[in-house]
């Protein structure tokens, strides 16, 4: 069996003091798979610049001229960090026998790499890379990632506990991945959805090498607002449970209220009708919110817009 053909696929946003320091950590990492004969000498290192506003471009640019390994597409705008991903993914589908994705900061152990590879030449199509643990996450990231994923599993999404973007599929997971055609993207979520054998390694995950963190609380709270939305209709079952448990507690408010009405011992009171007012507007107002949220996603599905659009690739400009 020959050696398989990796790409080894890293989406870039605004990462011009990370990228010189964290790149030259891949080439090395690249060649040594390459050497030991685990890999095929023609594997390749994608940079993915999700329309930064920096020189990232440049950068990725000048690595691609100056290293053989070394590839990069430029998105045509800002897309997310999903759809970049995506999109490495989609440019690397029928180019190569294995794909891994992972983040160019350095917080996730290189020297993994090898291991996921040799996870597949044992038989995994897809390899997760998990945290072994959070030790390097403050207290309130720690509770609240961990409780993310909880979440996620109690609302039915088949997810990986500690997993991230992290991973490696193969040639035919990538083609089963490129029929989902969903324009809200949780690959977390979709991943394990392909199905075909996969595997975890364990890694510990650093620091960031240089620059500061593109996922703030507000982006973080966002990913997960999609990631259930975008996998479970379980919080439209909750409402409606919740819906018929206090419908049946309305119609005993109303005998209540037919028998107090009968037997002369009702009191007029604004405070309890203004508190049942407010709680059920509020609970109604709420409902409303999540069913847009769906209602929303839906309009979005049918529009069918591109997930990315490719502005600029360094193999055609270089002419490689």
């Amino acid at each position: 069996m020959s050696s398989p053909l990796l790409w080894i696929v890293i989406p870039c946003f605004n990462e011009e003091k990370v990228l010189p320091l964290t790149a030259p950590l891949f080439f090395d990492e690249l060649e040594k798979l390459v050497l030991s004969g685990r890999v095929d000498s023609q594997s390749k290192i994608c940079f993915v610049d999700d329309g930064s506003h920096d020189s990232t471009w440049q950068i990725i640019s000048a690595l691609s001229m100056e290293r053989a390994p070394c590839e990069g597409m430029s998105l045509a705008r800002n897309r997310g960090h999903q759809n970049a991903v995506l999109a490495g993914m989609m440019e690397a589908r029928g180019k190569c026998d294995i794909c891994i994705t992972v983040d160019c900061d350095g917080q996730d152990d290189i020297a993994t790499i090898g291991r996921m590879v040799d996870a597949f030449l044992d038989g995994s199509d897809v390899v997760y890379g998990v945290r072994s643990s959070r030790r390097t996450d403050t207290a309130f990231k720690r509770i609240s990632a961990e409780s993310f994923y909880r979440v996620m599993k109690s609302m039915g999404a088949d997810v990986v506990f500690n997993h991230a973007d992290f991973r490696l599929m193969s040639a035919r997971a990538l083609d089963g991945l490129a029929q989902f055609g969903e324009v809200n993207l949780f690959l977390r979520g979709l991943v394990p959805l392909v199905g075909f054998p996969s595997s975890t390694v364990e890694y510990e995950r650093s620091e960031r090498y240089a620059g500061e963190s593109h996922y703030p609380l507000s982006k973080m709270l966002s990913l997960a607002f999609d990631g259930i939305t975008s996998l479970s209709i379980k919080p439209v079952h909750l409402i409606a449970s919740c819906g018929a448990a206090l419908s049946l507690l309305g119609f005993l408010g109303v005998l209540w209220a037919l028998f107090t009405a009968l037997f002369g011992l009702s009191v007029s009171g604004w405070a309890s009708i203004t508190c049942l007012i407010c709680f059920f507007g509020g609970l109604q107002l709420l409902a409303l919110g999540v069913i847009g949220e769906y209602v929303g996603k839906v309009y979005l599905e049918t529009k069918a817009r591109p997930r990315f659009i490719v502005q600029e690739r360094t193999w055609v400009s270089s002419g490689k």
